[in-house]
């Protein structure tokens, strides 16, 4: 994966020193393949290997499942795409550098797993990755917050996972460290979240939405009956939040949400439309 730029070089210089040559390094020097070079210049960063430890932990976090389609955004030597791949799950890197591309496609087909996962040379701010369920990257803080828009539109529920820069304001869902690892080893996930700001129709009133990333807040109207909701939280397309001691859990679909209400040990069924208004 890529990561770093110019302004990062006393962090990158104790990675460098520091860093161990990885298993694709020594095979590619064995039999005169290209050979990046921790630190070459890219595009926008410079080039630093995601230690495997990290890799697996990273693809842990997302629970990555064969019935995923995981994209890795600044790919590098292809190791996470591969790694995915090896799980049974269809795996795609984009990378800006020609010669990496190659690489990575060399490195699957040793691996045997060239059915699941493919390359291509892209720009990232010029790629389409909707159809994502996974995304993976390593990248600087300043390209995190640049395509958050773009991810903040992907469908509710992809799991974005970043090796050490958060997004922003935007709080991570996850946060955790690779065991056995000695640098950049934390990684962040934020599941994206459903958009519900604006007013819902509920059969007894208004329910109307504030959001935050993934935090909600707002107030639940009934006749002239106002009451603030709480704990408000989106987790992809699920929706959970209390009102006048009522815990209300659903799933977002479109402009729809059908759930349940737990208060005072009862149960029963809520739904709600968007208004438009």
């Amino acid at each position: 994966m890529n990561a770093y730029r110019p302004g990062h070089r006393i962090l990158l210089a104790l990675y460098l020193a520091l860093v161990l040559a990885c298993p694709f390094s020594q095979a590619q020097a064995a039999q005169g393949e290209y050979q990046p070079q921790v630190g070459q210049e890219g595009k926008d960063v410079v080039w630093v290997p995601t230690p495997q430890e990290l890799v697996e932990r990273m693809l842990d976090m997302a629970k990555v499942t064969p019935k995923d389609y995981v994209i890795d955004l600044g790919s590098g030597d292809g190791r996470t795409v591969i790694t995915a791949a090896k799980r049974g799950t269809r795996a795609h890197g984009i990378e800006y550098n020609p010669n990496m591309v190659e690489l990575s496609k060399h490195n699957a087909a040793k691996e045997g797993v060239s059915d699941k996962a493919t390359f291509a040379k892209a720009d990232l701010f010029e790629s389409d990755f909707s159809q994502a369920t996974v995304i993976t990257m390593f990248l600087l803080p300043t390209i995190n917050i640049q395509l958050r828009p773009k991810i903040l539109d992907l469908k509710p529920g992809t799991r974005i996972v970043s090796n050490s820069f958060d997004m922003g304001e935007w709080a991570a869902d996850e946060t955790a460290r690779a065991d056995g690892c000695s640098n950049w080893c934390t990684a962040y996930l934020w599941i994206v979240p459903a958009k519900v700001a604006g007013t819902w129709r509920l059969p007894q009133g208004d329910l109307t939405l504030k959001q935050d990333f993934q935090m909600i807040s707002g107030t639940l109207k009934a006749g002239n009956n106002s009451t603030p909701i709480s704990n408000g939280r989106l987790r992809g397309d699920q929706i959970n939040f209390t009102a006048g001691g009522a815990q209300y859990t659903g799933r977002v679909n479109g402009n729809a949400i059908e759930g349940t209400i737990k208060s005072g040990g009862n149960d029963g069924k809520w739904n709600a439309t968007r208004s438009g208004r």
